[in-house]
C-alpha cells in the first residue's frame, strides 16, 4: 500500500497570496503547499482522498495515473473544488459515471454545486458522477474495505478514513474517543496540524501531537498546514519521534 501526498496545505495554500512571511517567501520546495489531497494505492486500485481546486495540477504532476474512486472528507471548497476536473476519469469508467463516496450532506452539496453533472439528460462531455452515501459503518470500494472515522470540524461532522494500516484525518478540531479507539496502535497516522496558535476549527500543532500520543502509531505524518506553521527546515527536526511533516509529492509505503 502506498500514499502519495498530492497536497498538504490549508485552504489558502502556501504561499498565501500577497503574504511576505518567511514561510511564504521560502524557496524550499517543502514549503510549497497545494490544497490537501492524497492518492492511496491498494494493490491495483487508486483511491483519491479529496479533490480540491489544485487537483488538475496535482494529478498531472503525479503522471496522471488511473483513479478508480474518490473518498471525500467534507464539502468545503478546498476539498471538492476540483470535482469538474475528474471528467477524464468519468469517461474511463465502463458506464461513464465516476464514483464518489461521501456523507449524505456532502452528496447534496455536490449536487447543488455542479447540477449539470447529475441531470437526466446531461450536456455532452460533462463529467458524470455517482454518489455513494456513507454513514459510520465500513464500506467497500473496488474490493477495498474503508472504515469511516467520524471527527468534528468545529460544529461540522466530517470523516477521515481508515484503510488497512493507515488512518487519514484532515480538518479535525475534535476527535471523539470512539474514533480514537478505532485507530489506536495503527501503523501509519496522517493528521492535520494547521499552525502553532489555537484555531476555531482545526487542531493546532500541540493538539495534533496530543492525539498522536493517545493513538501511538508506528509513524505519523502531519498535513493541512497554514504558512504560520513555519518553514519545514525549522519545524520538522523539532518534532518528537515518530512524527514528521508531510509535504507535497511525498510518497510513503504502508505495510500490508
Amino acid at each position: 500500500m502506498r500514499l502519495l501526498f498530492l497536497g498538504t496545505g490549508t485552504s489558502t495554500g502556501v504561499p498565501q497570496i500577497g503574504c511576505k512571511c518567511p514561510t511564504c517567501i521560502s524557496t524550499d520546495i517543502h514549503d510549497k503547499r497545494l490544497r490537501a489531497s492524497a492518492l492511496l494505492t491498494v494493490g491495483d486500485k487508486n483511491l483519491l482522498i479529496d479533490c480540491g481546486p489544485d487537483f488538475r495540477t496535482q494529478i498531472i504532476d503525479a503522471g496522471a495515473p488511473d483513479i478508480d474512486a474518490a473518498l471525500l472528507t467534507h464539502s468545503h471548497y478546498d476539498h471538492v473544488g476540483g470535482i469538474d476536473d475528474l471528467r477524464p476519469y468519468c469517461h474511463r469508467q465502463p458506464d461513464g459515471h465516476f464514483p464518489l463516496y461521501c456523507r449524505p450532506d456532502v452528496a447534496q452539496d455536490i449536487h447543488d454545486r455542479v447540477p449539470y453533472c447529475f441531470r437526466e439528460h446531461p450536456y455532452p462531455g460533462v463529467p458524470i458522477f455517482t454518489t455513494h452515501e456513507i454513514g459510520d459503518a465500513p464500506f467497500n470500494v473496488c474490493g477495498v474495505e474503508v472504515v469511516p472515522l467520524p471527527v468534528w470540524h468545529y460544529k461540522l461532522p466530517i470523516v477521515g478514513f481508515k484503510i488497512g494500516k493507515i488512518a487519514y484525518i484532515t480538518d479535525a478540531k475534535e476527535i471523539p474517543d470512539s474514533t480514537i479507539d478505532l485507530i489506536k496502535g495503527i501503523d501509519t497516522l496522517v493528521l492535520n496540524a494547521l499552525r502553532r496558535e489555537e484555531h476555531l476549527s482545526h487542531m493546532n500543532l500541540q493538539q495534533a501531537l496530543d492525539v498522536i500520543e493517545r493513538v501511538r502509531p508506528r509513524i505519523a505524518y502531519l498535513t493541512h498546514f497554514a504558512d504560520k506553521i513555519g518553514c519545514y527546515r525549522d519545524v520538522d527536526p523539532t518534532l518528537p519521534s515518530p512524527v514528521h511533516m508531510a509535504y507535497d509529492n511525498l510518497i510513503i509505503d504502508i505495510p500490508d
